[in-house]
């Protein structure tokens, strides 16, 4: 583990940077365990041992951008929405940074596709007193050979000149005015802005459940508290709180 001096990331805001670490998450949920608060940036050029949901492990070369926040949901505010407000954030950073014109998509529940492949996810993981650890990892460079979903990478996708230092300062803006926004506002500004590039929506989607159970409909909207409904037809609209979802040809 290799650590630079933290600098300012934004006003009263410090980003502390590694060459190399297990994982930014990792790291984030060992301060909270520390009594860390208020919002801090971990940026890492690379993971020796990153993770993604559900005990994946996420490929993290040089090359790719790693960046966990440290933050608190507002009381009385679902900590599920962040995944929402971090997405919303990353796809703002990515279009901001020479992507403009990719077809960019939020995948329910977590993850970032680039022309229908995986370009990035988001993690969500807490230390059971407020306190969040929100990975957000981004393809910049490479895309991992073998993914549960075909990958990309911004550089194949029109964004060659793309850094990973340029997208790291505008992942951070587009987090902190994201993040914000929503303590400010509330999830409705947020929810619009995910379901504005959905991926899917309106269309016949199978959806998975942790527990293995298969549900199959048309995803009509995101809910109010960030879970799928999924249309299905003479059985009514189901809320499916956590899963993956795929086309139903998938």
């Amino acid at each position: 583990m290799s650590r630079d001096a933290s600098i300012a990331a934004a006003p009263g805001v410090r980003m502390t940077a590694f060459d190399s670490l297990d994982g930014t998450n990792a790291e984030a949920l060992r301060r909270l365990a520390a009594g860390a608060r208020g919002i801090e940036v971990i940026w890492a050029r690379e993971q020796t041992a990153g993770r993604g949901r559900d005990g994946r492990s996420w490929s993290s070369p040089l090359g790719n951008l790693y960046v966990s926040f440290l933050a608190e949901a507002p009381r009385g505010r679902p900590p599920a929405e962040i995944a929402f407000v971090a997405a919303v954030a990353a796809g703002e950073a990515i279009l901001g940074c020479g992507a403009a014109g990719v077809d960019l998509r939020y995948k329910w529940p977590n993850d970032l596709l680039v022309a229908g492949r995986k370009a990035g996810g988001i993690l969500i993981e807490g230390d059971g007193s407020g306190g969040l650890a929100i990975g957000i990892g981004i393809n910049v460079e490479s895309a991992p050979a073998v993914a549960s979903w075909p990958a990309t990478c911004l550089h194949d996708e029109g964004a060659a000149g793309t850094t990973v230092e340029v997208l790291r300062d505008s992942l951070i803006a587009a987090f902190l005015a994201s993040f914000a926004r929503w303590r400010r506002e509330g999830f409705s500004p947020v929810r619009e802005a995910w379901q504005a590039r959905a991926y899917g929506i309106g269309e016949a989607m199978r959806a998975r459940l942790p527990d293995g159970s298969v549900f199959d409909g048309v995803f009509v909207a995101l809910g109010d508290d960030g879970a799928l409904l999924l249309d299905q037809g003479p059985q009514g609209v189901r809320r499916i709180a956590a899963g993956e979802i795929m086309p139903m040809a998938g």
